[in-house]
């Protein structure tokens, strides 16, 4: 369960959350608790949808997560990285705007559990997602506070 941080060399101890997010509401429908020694690339296949388009950051990018996305006939989002042959930058550019208004659904993650053992932390953020969803739903479906009155 140690994890690394390859460009920094640094290690830690616990859990990776990993989260899939329909793009269109802010909806999650999916999330997933991996150890830290796991890497993104490899956490994708709990939570990669059936069908689509998968928009990540650049781990996404590499041939794990690759297969993970062919496996389930998704097509990849991912900005590549930047010694990549296929890089290119307009794509990254349009890529970022995409991602952009859904990186808040996970900025808001205090990284924090209250819990040890991976089935009790796969239960906190399982619960987490529930209230984000139910949040989300109040805000999509809520009629206006106030009406005027009509004249």
């Amino acid at each position: 369960m140690q994890g690394l941080v390859a460009k920094e060399k640094k290690f830690w101890f616990g859990y990776k959350k990993h989260a899939s997010a329909d793009m269109r509401n802010g909806i999650i429908t999916k999330v997933a608790v991996t150890p830290a020694n796991i890497t993104d690339q490899d956490g994708l296949k709990y939570i990669c949808p059936y069908g689509g388009m998968v928009f990540g950051d650049k781990a996404y990018g590499l041939s794990p997560a690759q297969l993970a996305m062919k496996a389930n006939g998704c097509h990849s989002g991912a900005i590549l990285r930047d010694n990549m042959k296929n890089k290119n930058r307009d794509k990254d550019k349009w890529l970022t705007k995409i991602r952009m208004p859904f990186e808040n659904i996970f900025s808001k993650d205090d990284g924090f559990t209250r819990y040890r053992g991976l089935a009790k932390v796969q239960m906190q953020a399982l619960f987490e997602a529930i209230v984000h969803n139910v949040k989300r739903l109040l805000k999509i479906n809520c009629p206006p506070l106030f009406q005027p009155f009509a004249a």
